[in-house]
């Protein structure tokens, strides 16, 4: 990683650790305009590369022991895989769900939850469609819409949204 690369893990390392009292168990991320700027609808040979802030955050939530996870309405998941293998991140996601479908991302969370067993409200999830959102959102996961990809402003957004959803769950048990 470069300079700008590690400055952006270090402020990443910084918002996870103010938030240690209660992180998600994990994180899942959509691929197309969240982790990625364009749809991979590309061919298999073109040359991926990520949202700026994307990677040091990768390596800073994988360093602080924060499982992840893919959810993403792909069409062309082959093409999808082989760009996480492109990018030398494939490694980093305990679970990769990338299907077409038309629901709104709940089966692909349903397949997550039933892989590896996290509770739903144990799961933080970035994406950039508002309908994947709201429809994850009424599982019980706590879900942050990106305009521009995962960078640090959405960690921050994520991270202390799910610390007030876990916080006022707790008070009500």
């Amino acid at each position: 990683m470069g300079d700008t690369d590690d400055k952006v893990k270090s402020e990443a390392l910084q918002i996870i650790a103010q938030h240690s009292h209660n992180l998600p168990a994990l994180v899942v991320f959509d691929l197309d305009y969240t982790l990625w700027p364009f749809y991979c609808e590309y061919e298999e040979d073109d040359m991926p590369y990520l949202y700026p802030q994307a990677l040091p955050i990768l390596h800073a939530l994988k360093q602080n022991g924060i499982s992840m996870a893919v959810a993403s309405r792909s069409p062309t998941s082959d093409v999808a895989k082989s760009f996480l293998q492109t990018l030398g991140i494939s490694s980093f996601f305990v679970t990769q769900e990338i299907f077409s479908s038309w629901t709104h991302k709940t089966e692909h969370f349903q397949r997550i939850h039933a892989t590896i067993g996290v509770p739903f409200t144990s799961m933080l999830f970035f994406d950039d469609e508002d309908r994947n959102i709201h429809a994850v959102s009424k599982m019980g996961v706590t879900s942050i819409l990106v305009g521009n990809g995962v960078n640090l402003g959405a960690l921050r957004q994520g991270l202390s949204e799910f610390a007030r959803k876990s916080a006022s769950t707790s008070r009500r048990v």
